[in-house]
């Protein structure tokens, strides 16, 4: 019985692994894609303004490039060695997962217009506010 429900599980792990492949396989080369074409000088040029200006500005990108959240710590920890600070990409990250405005029609066609827009903003602000805390707790704590 439990060799039975053993070979079951291992062969729903497997064919999981099979069909996300192609998706770790293909935000891999999209993150790729994005780090050739935003050189280093021009990500380290746009941030580097202070905590609140990169802060805010981490969290635009993150909330207009919206995407899958293995992309998003892909594409973060290019730009922590491409020399943008951890507000910034904190921001960006927390953003990315929970700000859509790429998807903001079809949320407020399925959620309502003033529910979808009230979301966004709602999380937009607390993202600002984590990457905040969150930056500031590390350094506190020593870890930064």
């Amino acid at each position: 019985m439990k060799e039975n429900q053993l070979k079951s599980s291992l062969n729903k792990t497997v064919r999981t692994f099979i069909n996300i492949l192609p998706i770790i396989v293909g935000m891999l080369l999209a993150t790729s894609l994005v780090i050739t074409l935003f050189p280093d000088e021009i990500s380290t040029g746009v941030f580097g303004n202070g905590d609140i200006p990169d802060a805010l500005l981490g969290a635009t990108i993150g909330s207009i490039a919206a995407g899958h959240p293995l992309a998003s710590y892909l594409l973060g920890g290019e730009l922590l060695s491409s020399g943008v600070g951890l507000i910034a990409v904190t921001a960006m990250l927390v953003t990315w997962v929970t700000v859509g405005i790429v998807q903001l029609p079809a949320e407020a066609l399925m959620l309502g217009t003033r529910f979808a827009v009230y979301r966004n903003i709602v999380c937009f602000g607390i993202s600002i506010m984590i990457a905040l805390l969150t930056v500031y707790t590390l350094q506190f704590l020593g870890m930064v």
